[in-house]
């Protein structure tokens, strides 16, 4: 297959989602970052969770957020997001997100997600399908660094 393995898209900086000081709260990152991927999983891998969810009872939840805030992310700014999977196991997934000004000169923030395949109906964990772990051997996409510290410094230090 060849399915990318960075997927990208564009969103703008809504008032609502905004501090005071017109900047993205910063708890609203996490819901930018999670729309993008859910978005991007359905347009790139025509993988769409909450179908999943409703036909088979099986979905992923959230276990672990990290998140780096490195530059402000302005009201009405439009910005870029990035994400891939970095990790899988038999019933585990991390995905990297990166936010950047529109023009990817300045990354804004970076978090690593991990999340565990859930069976709604049952109330327990899942194992992923074999068309799961093909579909996850296709776009790994893992990166240079052990810890999410260490992938923030390695970030700051190359290029951003």
């Amino acid at each position: 297959m060849n399915l990318p393995k960075i997927v990208e898209s564009s969103t703008k900086i809504r008032f609502q989602d905004c501090d005071p000081f017109n900047h993205l709260n910063n708890g609203k990152y996490i819901d930018y970052f999670m729309n993008h991927r859910e978005d991007e999983l359905i347009r790139n891998y025509d993988m769409d969770i909450y179908k999943l969810a409703s036909t088979q009872g099986k979905s992923w939840v959230s276990s672990s957020n990290q998140i780096a805030y490195l530059k402000p992310a302005l009201l009405m700014e439009d910005v870029t997001i990035e994400s891939q999977l970095i990790y899988y196991d038999t019933s585990n997934l991390r995905a990297e997100m990166r936010m950047f000004n529109k023009d990817k000169s300045h990354l804004k923030a970076i978090i690593w997600c991990d999340f565990v395949h859930f069976n709604l109906i049952k109330q327990k964990r899942e194992i992923h399908t074999e068309d799961m772990m093909r579909l996850f051997t296709d776009v790994l996409n893992p990166i240079n660094a052990n810890t999410f510290e260490d992938r923030v410094t390695n970030l700051k230090r190359n290029k951003y």
